[in-house]
């Protein structure tokens, strides 16, 4: 609910705080003192454009300040959460203008976008002005009333669950029906390719280990050439460099204990001497294994041209990667094989929820039509009373292929003047007729849905006497559980307010300003005697008037 309204430098207005009941709240005031200024600055927190011309200080920002009480409302605090926005059981909006023109707009001190201040705009208040396009006039808002009517909101969710499933399967099978069919587009290329790796039987790591098999082999003469010249000096020629360091070890041996540096010389040329007849053995052990092979290069050859045409059609560097193509076609070809099993479990799914889909949609739209008539009746028994005795609404339930809310195409078409020719709401043109006609319809389904804060904007446009003391009365009981906030000329409609809000004009320093007041209960009495019997009402105008509210 709307808790507080502050406006600051707006059009007339110079500062005023307004602090709403939680029930019926009716606006009054003369024509021209302001109240659809007031709704103007409402609609700046809900998110409407606006310009520097409503400053009515130039050289002052305007701000406009709305605190909402939303504990509990989990629509509101889903948005509040999807857009990273604190969530508090007071909810703070505020938008400013600034004298350039710039326009901001804050979500509990948070700056926003235009486009979330207008969608959470739509969550908090539901504001009937004439010539708006309402919420009536949209196919899910009269869905909405007519399964709220029925008691449907838990089937339609346990059947949204199913169609989901059931849509679902429909894409997983037309997803797997187009992988067949591109399967068996490819499959004989696939079984192409996938015979090409299967002979060649690449083990992991083989061209790499191939190829450098290979450069051994081509290079065998040049490297025993260079191994044997290494090897000869140190233990082969007339005098072998590794019995030369043994003849030098000897010969020094014999003055082991003359010098004190002598043993560590020793030592070493003992270490180099172990280290050099080591070397030479294995260079001779590499040597004789290392033979030129004509055949085996060949066979390398032809199996690394093998591997080196598949490397280069695949695209890839690697043996690794080779395998892995290997692999991933034999699991797209056994993939073919098991497809059209999946196919037939997926139909046979997809037909199992349909059927249950269809059989609980068939369940609601029995409900739904159960509703119809009833809706109607009361709904004209309604607009009867609210002033519109010509006035018919009638509920055209249409049966439509399975969507996501069943199998109902709902409408509300209607007659304002026994013409019988019935129209879709959202063609009908008069304002006044159109927020009488939702008041109605809100008023049947407020213990069903949720409803945010309701205002009307000139509902009482047309009507008089007995129709505007309906409205009153409506909108009285619609109250208890929801806060209606309600622009009126008419007494009748002013005596049934919890709070009851005067608007008027002052003339401070030679400047017309618009203020509002919360009337006491002599202050009403006045001013409703006043709606009826012009500036200075006599007795029976405030005996009327109180009266009309009760005391």
């Amino acid at each position: 609910m709307l808790q507080k309204l502050y406006i600051q430098n707006y059009v007339l207005i110079d500062e005023v705080t307004i602090q709403f009941s939680h029930q019926l709240n009716i606006i009054t005031g003369e024509t021209g003192a302001g109240k659809s200024v007031l709704m103007g600055a409402l609609n700046l927190i809900l998110g409407e454009r606006a310009d520097t011309a409503v400053l009515i200080n130039p050289e002052k920002k305007c701000v406009i300040e709305g605190v909402f009480l939303t504990e509990n409302n989990q629509v509101v605090s889903a948005f509040l959460k999807e857009n990273e926005l604190d969530i508090e059981a007071s909810l703070l909006i505020r938008r400013e203008i600034a004298p350039n023109g710039k326009s901001r707009a804050f979500i509990n001190d948070t700056p926003v976008s235009l486009q979330q201040l207008k969608t959470l705009g739509n969550l908090l208040v539901d504001l009937h002005q004439q010539f708006d396009t309402l919420d009536l006039a949209k196919a899910d808002f009269q869905r909405q009333v007519i399964d709220a009517l029925a008691q449907q909101n838990v089937p339609v969710k346990k059947y949204q669950s199913v169609y989901k499933a059931w849509k679902s399967a429909l894409q997983e099978l037309a997803s797997l029906q187009q992988q067949k069919a591109d399967f068996e587009k490819e499959a004989d290329y696939n079984q192409f390719l996938l015979d090409e790796l299967t002979m060649l039987q690449l083990a992991p790591n083989e061209l790499e280990n191939l190829d450098q098999e290979l450069k051994l082999l081509s290079n065998s003469e040049g490297i025993k050439a260079t191994l044997t010249n290494i090897v000869y000096p140190l233990i082969e020629n007339e005098q072998p460099i590794v019995q030369q360091l043994k003849q030098m070890l000897q010969q020094l041996q014999a003055y082991h204990s003359m010098h004190p540096e002598i043993p560590a010389i020793i030592e070493r040329l003992n270490a180099a001497h172990i280290e050099l007849k080591d070397i030479a053995t294995e260079i001779d052990h590499i040597n004789q294994h290392i033979l030129f092979d004509a055949e085996r290069i060949a066979e390398i050859e032809e199996r690394l041209a093998a591997g080196y045409k598949l490397l280069k059609k695949h695209n890839v560097q690697t043996t690794e990667a080779l395998i892995s193509i290997h692999q991933q076609l034999c699991e797209q070809l056994e993939k073919v094989l098991v497809i059209d099993d999946t196919i037939e479990q997926l139909i046979i799914k997809a037909a199992s929820l349909k059927q249950e889909a269809t059989e609980l949609a068939n369940a609601i739209s029995a409900e739904r039509k159960k509703q119809i008539q009833p809706f109607e009746q009361k709904v004209n028994r309604l607009l009867h009373q609210v002033g519109m005795p010509n006035a018919r609404m009638k509920v055209n339930i249409e049966a439509i292929a399975l969507l996501e809310y069943g199998i109902d195409n709902i409408e509300f078409l209607f007659d304002a003047n026994q013409t019988n020719r019935f129209e879709p709401v959202k063609k009908v043109a008069s304002g006044g007729e159109l927020s009488r006609l939702m008041l109605c319809i809100k008023s049947l389904i407020a213990q069903y849905i949720d409803l945010p804060t309701l205002i009307f904007d000139e509902i009482d446009t047309g009507i008089s006497g007995e129709a505007a003391k309906q409205v009153g009365q409506i909108m009285k009981n619609l109250s208890a559980n929801r806060q209606i906030i309600c622009i009126t000329h008419q007494p009748q409609m002013a005596g049934k307010a919890d709070a009851h809000f005067f608007v008027y004009k002052e003339n401070i320093h030679n400047t017309t300003k618009t203020n509002i007041r919360l009337l006491s209960m002599e202050e009403r009495v006045m001013a409703i005697a006043q709606m009826l019997g012009g500036e200075k009402p006599g007795a029976a105008a405030l005996e009327t008037a109180k009266e009309m509210m009760h005391l």
